[in-house]
């Protein structure tokens, strides 16, 4: 199911409620939810209305009388600091997330959510990869970090924590997707990682806080993996493995798949064989994939700024948001001019005030994203859908640490 309608402002409470009662999956719950017309009213509904949408006296007694001793459990949750929730259709859901055929109906994070919105790359494979693989996981993961990719992956052992290791050992980010609530950590080994994904990116999960780990919830979380990235790399697989659903999952979200070829003796690349034979793209380099995943990408960086410009309009923000400020902020004045050279960002761009601000913070040495945002008042989104484009039409290079500079022509 697809959704495009904006939640102004989230109840927790009622997501929550509506969260915890049992036989609402996220396409259900949707489906509810915009049948009634909100959350709220969903949640406020009467008996009957409710037994008249379908929902049997479980689901109804849970919504009407719902666990307190859990609610205060998850608002307690809620209100640590770098703890989100976030419901789709909202305005920081990520909008390729909300676009896969069974979309979550909400997310909880822990860390960063705006790093949702950056492009992504799904790093996955065995739980018991070979030396080889593990090698392989280190180094793609790492260069597609210092390339400016968020590497995305579970969090269980092997290739999906050697990746996580390795885009932070880079100096970029990292997204965790759970399949458990996040004050849970499965396998409990990764706990000292989950928390250093979390102060370097976020951790991600569809179930509430408390939730343990079940088998059903792992194949549901892998669609996650995929919803989130623009492709997906497998590094080593079984024929077996859940890393195979997780790759034809991405392609029917309509996702790029990658897989590393190996040997023919070596039974954890026969799974990365049989994508190859179905279809998925045999990549030797860290640059293939992203010269398949430019189109893709450049597709969310304009969507990334559609979005953006929708949601200021909406609140009567003015371009750059309520912290703009400085020289470029001042009526009649353009943003650093004289810093700026016009015909390097391209005929297009230079007539947009915004990127007009932006270039005018960067120079040739690198410079934090952080500062970036600082500098120029804009939003951290905006910032990083930007940066997107100007990285693929070859204006802008990514350094390691999540810094950026204007790259030098003829380079």
């Amino acid at each position: 199911m697809q959704t495009t309608r904006r939640v102004a402002a989230t109840d927790h409470r009622n997501w929550l409620i509506a969260l915890r009662a049992p036989g609402l999956g996220g396409t259900r719950l949707l489906a509810l939810s915009e049948h009634f017309g909100g959350i709220d009213r969903l949640v406020g509904a009467s008996r009957r209305d409710l037994r008249d949408a379908g929902l049997d006296e479980t689901t109804v007694a849970a919504l009407k009388r719902p666990d307190e001793a859990l609610l205060r459990t998850d608002l307690t949750w809620l209100d640590e600091p770098a703890h989100h929730l976030l419901a789709c259709g909202s305005e920081r859901f990520p909008p390729l997330l909300k676009d896969i055929p069974s979309p979550p109906a909400a997310l909880f994070v822990a860390g960063e959510p705006d790093v949702l919105w950056q492009p992504q790359v799904a790093v996955i494979g065995s739980r018991n990869p070979t030396a080889g693989g593990k090698d392989n996981a280190r180094d793609f993961a790492g260069e597609l970090a210092r390339r400016g990719l968020t590497v995305t992956s579970g969090l269980a052992a092997g290739i999906d924590s050697i990746a996580h290791e390795a885009a932070l050992d880079a100096g970029g980010a990292s997204v965790a997707v759970m399949g458990t609530g996040l004050d849970q950590v499965y396998p409990a080994s990764g706990k000292a990682l989950a928390e250093r994904i979390r102060r370097h990116g976020a951790l991600v999960s569809e179930f509430p806080p408390g939730t343990p780990a079940k088998r059903e919830h792992f194949p549901a979380r892998n669609r996650i993996i995929s919803g989130l990235s623009l492709g997906v790399l497998v590094i080593e697989a079984g024929l077996r493995s859940g890393t195979l659903i997780t790759a034809r999952l991405a392609g029917g979200q309509g996702r790029e798949v990658f897989a590393l070829p190996g040997s023919i003796h070596n039974p954890l690349a026969k799974g990365c064989h049989r994508l190859i034979r179905d279809g998925a793209r045999l990549v030797e380099s860290v640059a293939e994939v992203i010269q398949d995943l430019t189109p893709l990408a450049g597709q969310l960086a304009d969507r990334l700024r559609g979005e953006l410009a929708a949601a200021e309009r909406s609140h009567a923000v003015p371009p750059g948001g309520p912290r703009a400020k400085g020289p470029a902020t001042r009526a009649g004045q353009s943003p650093a001019a004289g810093a700026l050279e016009l015909d390097s960002i391209g005929p297009q761009l230079v007539q947009d005030p915004e990127y007009r601000r932006l270039w005018s913070c960067l120079g040739y040495d690198p410079k934090p994203v952080d500062a970036i945002v600082e500098q120029s008042g804009l939003t951290a989104r905006a910032v990083s859908a930007m940066l997107l484009v100007l990285e693929l039409r070859g204006m802008v290079e990514a350094h390691r640490g999540g810094a950026f500079s204007r790259k030098e022509r003829g380079h």
